[in-house]
């Protein structure tokens, strides 16, 4: 018996094969306790939070479950409210209710309108924003033999000029069919390279049935993708990729298990070797280089929640942990090096905040933490990616960053690993 066109396939909303989870939220307390981190990365690409909402915190950081504030009524979907004071050099760019949004030093202009839109990322040179949407359509495949009727979830990677002036350009669909039956594998966090050849990206591609979402590389002139073919902990996959400003490493995050509890680790790829290896111990996801590539701000994830931290690019030591609350992640350097910009949950609505770093690397303060957005219940799934233009950059220092990641390793309390 066919279901009704109306059904949504057994994998729908699960790019980790792990069932449904699309209403799931949990308090901090209990997010180490689920099976893997990768579920609560799932549940940021359902709309859900990676901790508990709702209550006061009326302790310390991470007290009370993470929960950082009473619930508070999130903007509409076509606003966004910035503060007076949100001041900052360039220009950022997020996800908003479906739609991409970009904030600049004393507004924030949206910039698609299909509310299917999400995973924002800049190319180098700032002239275009790559982007995934995800539309809605019919589809058939066989399921224990019985070829079935399914609406599905299709995602596309698409780019759009970041002055809006034409209309998005599609590069790849996740679309694909066997016979007369119709399917879509997941694409997911695309990030353009360097050089513009290359699009990273997380995918099951090309058949969901045996493959798990995994690191791929979207070649952007003649639209195939190639699999890295990196190690995986069995359905678990990678997430997070990110490319290293000269184009030599790319991170990305090997999702793992540790008994009950999630083990993330940030692997480095050697672009030229196609190999990888750790450059973090269990416990580090989202993360984000330095221009001069020498640092990594990634989330760390613990007991008591999420946090952004400062990690060594070469040895991933942790340098600085740069929040405290439990309640942030997916952090975005500055490319002037002097801030950190971040995701960041008060009560039920998720915002954009902003650490501005005193001193010099590798010994940093935070000056100050502000705020760049207020109530406007961004999209928790979409990492915000920052760009200036290279004019409006300082100097980089003179000494470049280790080519292979080489260098002491040295004791730290996060354990982690030298490459």
């Amino acid at each position: 018996m066919t279901r009704a066109a109306d059904q949504r396939p057994p994998r729908a909303g699960d790019p980790y094969g792990l069932g449904p989870v699309a209403s799931w939220i949990a308090p901090i307390g209990a997010v180490v306790g689920l099976v893997l981190v990768g579920i609560v990365t799932l549940s940021l690409l359902q709309g859900a939070v990676p901790f508990g909402i709702g209550g006061s915190n009326t302790g310390g950081p991470g007290s009370a479950g993470g929960v950082t504030g009473p619930a508070r009524t999130a903007a509409p979907s076509n606003v966004v409210v910035v503060p007076q004071d949100a001041k900052f050099d360039g220009s950022i760019v997020y996800a908003k209710g479906g739609n991409i949004w970009v904030q600049t030093n004393d507004s924030a202009k949206q910039l698609t309108n299909s509310g299917k839109d999400s995973m924002p990322s800049w190319s180098l040179d700032g002239q275009w924003i790559y982007y995934i949407q995800t539309l809605r359509e019919q589809g058939r495949w066989p399921v224990k033999g019985v070829s079935r009727a399914y609406v599905l979830d299709v995602p596309q990677v698409m780019r759009v000029r970041a002055d809006g002036g034409a209309q998005p350009e599609l590069l790849a669909s996740g679309k694909f069919s066997r016979g007369s039956d119709t399917y879509a594998y997941w694409l997911r966090q695309p990030a353009l390279s360097p050089d513009g050849k290359t699009v990273a990206l997380m995918s099951d591609a090309p058949n969901p049935d045996t493959n798990t979402v995994v690191l791929q590389f979207l070649d952007t002139a003649t639209g195939k993708l190639r699999n890295a073919k990196m190690e995986t902990n069995g359905v678990l996959g990678h997430q997070d990729p990110e490319w290293r400003p000269d184009g030599q490493f790319l991170l990305y995050v090997r999702n793992g298990r540790d008994g009950s509890r999630g083990a993330p680790v940030i692997m480095r790829y050697n672009v030229a070797r196609a190999t990888a290896r750790a450059l973090t111990s269990a416990g580090y996801l989202y993360p984000a280089y330095s221009r001069d590539g020498r640092y990594v701000a990634a989330t760390r994830t613990s007991a008591f929640g999420t946090d952004v931290v400062i990690l060594d690019g070469g040895t991933g030591v942790e340098l600085l942990r740069v929040t405290d609350d439990g309640a942030s992640w997916a952090p975005t350097w500055s490319p002037a090096g002097d801030g950190i910009a971040f995701l960041h949950l008060s009560g039920q609505t998720v915002d954009l905040k902003l650490a501005r770093l005193d001193g010099a690397a590798p010994r940093w303060t935070v000056k100050e933490t502000i705020d760049l957005t207020e109530v406007s219940g961004l999209e928790p799934a979409s990492k915000p990616d920052w760009f200036i233009p290279a004019d409006k950059l300082p100097p980089l220092p003179t000494s470049a960053p280790e080519p292979s990641g080489t260098g002491p390793p040295r004791a730290t309390p996060s354990g982690s690993i030298a490459p």
